[in-house]
Order: structure tokens, then C-alpha cells, then sequence
């Protein structure tokens, strides 16, 4: 398998193998008696669909996971999302460093890439801090959902629910074994709500993050001693920085907005005491970084909620991290540049910083090409399935796009063709618009040395 993976040379190509291999192990193995219910009703359509979504970690499904697999097929279902989260490529070469052997130069680059790293110094250090920290992370949620789910559940099913969850939580797939409800019935469970909560948020914010944040403490702490010696804030590099500053930012804005819009739903939050509210729209909000659970039904949420909504999952969470979307980092640099435009600045300056031009270009793209991408799917999900209300529409196609999973329970509803579309948006959204773009093109090809006049093309 690993000469399969890796023996082409164009690093795009082995990353979308690499999920496409996982796709289809696991859709067999899901279509297994063994893996079901006797009471499934689920073809292997319904398999393979749930299995892309669980490798892409998004949540969106056609048959609940609690009526269609058995302890086995849910076990499945975990090294899935697991993998799915991680990346197939990084627990290879984590394997990999861990026998002692060596990884070439492109498969570096390869993994490099799908780390979103701009260096390949120190990687089996990195891979083993991530692998660490992942186990470590979801071990001591798993412990904590036990607290909650073993009197619901009884000690055997409660510990394998709260171990479901955290793998579910933290790799940001969505996807519950409880029933059909996703967390609409523990909305209000502040256990259940926070732990889930900071889960995604970890999950969500970047590998790159944990590593400077674990170096900056071992740092700060060796400095003590020394009279001149940095703050722990001062450590953080530049990227870290940046990243907690626009989480923090977008989980404030979002769930004051969302404070606002539902306010009276008595739907939703409407009669809830101003401290559920403020649970049920922080989790909200927390959950729209691409993690899928829901606490409210969608379906009731006012128009406006619901636009906020597709605005939170386009941005979604931060780089090298186990959340989808355009990533915090993109829409910021793509902000920053049309401010340069604007006010005719011969630089992008941020914080005391410049972002090259090459930045700028690369995130304007990634915007453009998620942006075509909605809309194009969008088009034709209206003409596949004219029946579906045109916002529900943009609501699913973002939400499978950008890896979220939350549904206005559209999904089960649409035709074969559309739920195709959805499949190849989780799958585009997962690895990347420009990756699968790149791993359709040849690179080797020469550029054509003929130069042409300038076009006398008229824009604005």
C-alpha cells in the first residue's frame, strides 16, 4: 500500500490518495454484517457516504450511526475519524520514525504539505508531540463524558460513548452515537457542552499552535531564574499569536450575534435563562469551526442566524489543525490585502509585521476558488434537488464544504446525484481546493516562451 501511496511524485496526488485509500478500506468494512445492525437499513451507498464524511471529518450523514452499527462497526467508525483528523500520511510516517527507518526527501514534502508546515525541520519530534497530546487530550475528555454518560448509559456503554465522542470532538467530525438529535436533548448540560466545546477548539486550532505553546512554556520556565527573562506571551511566535487572537475573536463575535438573532426563537434559546442562552450560543458558535454537533435544530433557527452561520463555517478554524473551512489565517490576509488595495499601500502590514505579496495571492485564490466552488454547487443542487429551500441549500453545501457536518436535515432528503455533489465537496473540502486542483495538472510541462501584447481590457 505504501508503494501505491507514495509512488508518484507529484505531493498533491499522494495527499488525495492517501484519503482516498481510507475511503474505500472503510466503506468495505463498514459494509460488513459484522459492522451493522440487524435492524440497518443502510445500502453501501449509505456506507461509503458515511464513510467519506467520517475521513473528512465532517458529520454529515444519511443514516444515523446509532441505528446502523453495531460496537464493531462504531469502533470502525472511530479509527476513521481518527485517521480521518490525524491524516493517513502522518500516522504512517509516525509509524515510520518510530521503527527507526527514513522517509525521502518528497515524501517529507508530502507530509509537510499536509501538515500545512513551511519548514520539514524536526519532524518526527513534531509527529510524536501531536500523536502524544492527541492521546493524551482525548483520554482525559473521555474520562471527564464518562461522569455523564455512565449513569445514562451503565459503565460499559457509558465509557465507550464518552471515548466515541472525544475522538469524534476533538478530530472536528460531528458525529454522535446517541440518535438522530445530534445534542439537541443535552443543550443545556454544561459538562456536555463545555468539554465538547474545548475539545473542538483544540482540535480545531492548529498542531503548529500546541508546539509553540508547549516550547514557550518549557522556555519560560528554564528562564525564571534569569532577572530579564521574556513573558510566556512574548515566546509565542508570530502564527500563534495571530491564531489565538482571531479564535478568541470569532467565538466572542458569534456568540453575541447569535445572542441577538434568537434571542426570542422560542424555538431555540427563547425560553431559556440568560445563562443557557449564552451556553447554547457559545457552543453554537464553538461548533461552526467545522465540529458538526448541534444543539439546536437548524431547521427552526431564523434566516438570519442561519446566514451568520454559513459566514462562520466559510471562515472556519486555523491551519494544521483537524478543522476545515478557509481557515482564520486566509480571510484575514485576503482582508488585509483589499485594505492595502483600498488605501494604496506599497505594503500588507499586521502587527508590527509585513505579509508578502506571494501570501496574499496564495490566500486571495484559496478564497476565490472555496467562493466558486459554493456557489457552482449550489447551482446544481438546485437543479438536482429543485425541492430543497434555496438557503438550506447554501447551508449544505458550506457545511459539507468546509468540513462542518451541521445540517438543516437536508442530506437524508436529496436526491443520489446531490448527495454525489455533497461527497465530492467533503472530500475537495478536506484536502483542499488547491490541492485536489494541483493534483489534476502537470507541473512538468514547459511554460510557452512566446510573449503576447498587453490585453487593452477594461475592468471596475
Amino acid at each position: 500500500m505504501l508503494r501505491f501511496l507514495f509512488k508518484n511524485n507529484s505531493i498533491p496526488k499522494r495527499i488525495a490518495s492517501s484519503f482516498a485509500i481510507v475511503i474505500l478500506v472503510g466503506s468495505f468494512l463498514l459494509n460488513l454484517p459484522i459492522s451493522q445492525l440487524a435492524t440497518s437499513k443502510a445500502s453501501y451507498f449509505d456506507h461509503l457516504f458515511t464513510t467519506v464524511s467520517m475521513v473528512c471529518v465532517t458529520g454529515l450523514s444519511t443514516q444515523p450511526v446509532a441505528e446502523t452499527y453495531n460496537t464493531f462497526g462504531q469502533v470502525i467508525c472511530m479509527i476513521l475519524m481518527q485517521i480521518g483528523g490525524l491524516g493517513l500520511m502522518s500516522i504512517i510516517a509516525f509509524f515510520l520514525y518510530d521503527s527507526g527507518k527514513k522517509m525521502s526527501l518528497v515524501n517529507k514534502l508530502a507530509l509537510q504539505d499536509s501538515l500545512n508546515r513551511d519548514d520539514g525541520q524536526d519532524f518526527k519530534s513534531y509527529l510524536r508531540t501531536i500523536f502524544k497530546y492527541t492521546i493524551l487530550i482525548e483520554g482525559i475528555a473521555a474520562i471527564v463524558l464518562s461522569y455523564r454518560f455512565i449513569p445514562m448509559l451503565g459503565v460499559g456503554k457509558g465509557i465507550f460513548t464518552a471515548i466515541f465522542f472525544a475522538i469524534s470532538a476533538f478530530c472536528n467530525a460531528g458525529f454522535d452515537n446517541l440518535g438522530s438529535n445530534s445534542l439537541i436533548d443535552y443543550a443545556t448540560d454544561p459538562l456536555l457542552s463545555i468539554v465538547i466545546a474545548a475539545l473542538i477548539i483544540l482540535g480545531g486550532i492548529g498542531f503548529a499552535v500546541w508546539f509553540d505553546v508547549k516550547n514557550s512554556i518549557s522556555c519560560y520556565r528554564r528562564s525564571l531564574q534569569n532577572k530579564y527573562h521574556k513573558s510566556f506571551y512574548q515566546r509565542l511566535h508570530y502564527h500563534t499569536k495571530v491564531v489565538i487572537l482571531l479564535t478568541i475573536g470569532i467565538l466572542v463575535a458569534g456568540t453575541f450575534l447569535t445572542l441577538i438573532t434568537e434571542w426570542s426563537n422560542p424555538d431555540t434559546i427563547g425560553n431559556l435563562n440568560f445563562g443557557e442562552k449564552l451556553l447554547v450560543s457559545f457552543f453554537q458558535t464553538v461548533t461552526m469551526r467545522t465540529a458538526g454537533f448541534a444543539s439546536i435544530d437548524y431547521t427552526k433557527a431564523n434566516p438570519s442566524t442561519l446566514l451568520l452561520y454559513c459566514i462562520q463555517m466559510f471562515i472556519g478554524g486555523s491551519p494544521g489543525g483537524t478543522a476545515g473551512g478557509v481557515k482564520t489565517t486566509t480571510v484575514l490576509v485576503v482582508l488585509l490585502f483589499i485594505r492595502s488595495e483600498i488605501y494604496e499601500k506599497k505594503s500588507i502590514n499586521f502587527r508590527h509585521h509585513t505579509i508578502s505579496y506571494e501570501m496574499a495571492r496564495k490566500s486571495l485564490m484559496i478564497f476565490i476558488i472555496f467562493t466558486v466552488l459554493t456557489l457552482s454547487s449550489v447551482f446544481l443542487l438546485s437543479i438536482t434537488d429543485p425541492q430543497a429551500p434555496l438557503l438550506y441549500t447554501l447551508f449544505e453545501t458550506i457545511s459539507a464544504m468546509c468540513t462542518v457536518g451541521v445540517t438543516a436535515n437536508l442530506t437524508p432528503t436529496l436526491s443520489m446525484f446531490g448527495q454525489i455533489i455533497i461527497m465530492l465537496l467533503m472530500f475537495i473540502g478536506r484536502i483542499g481546493p488547491l490541492t485536489v486542483l494541483l493534483s489534476f495538472s502537470n507541473r512538468n510541462k514547459q511554460s510557452s516562451p512566446i510573449k503576447y501584447a498587453k490585453a487593452p481590457l477594461l475592468i471596475g
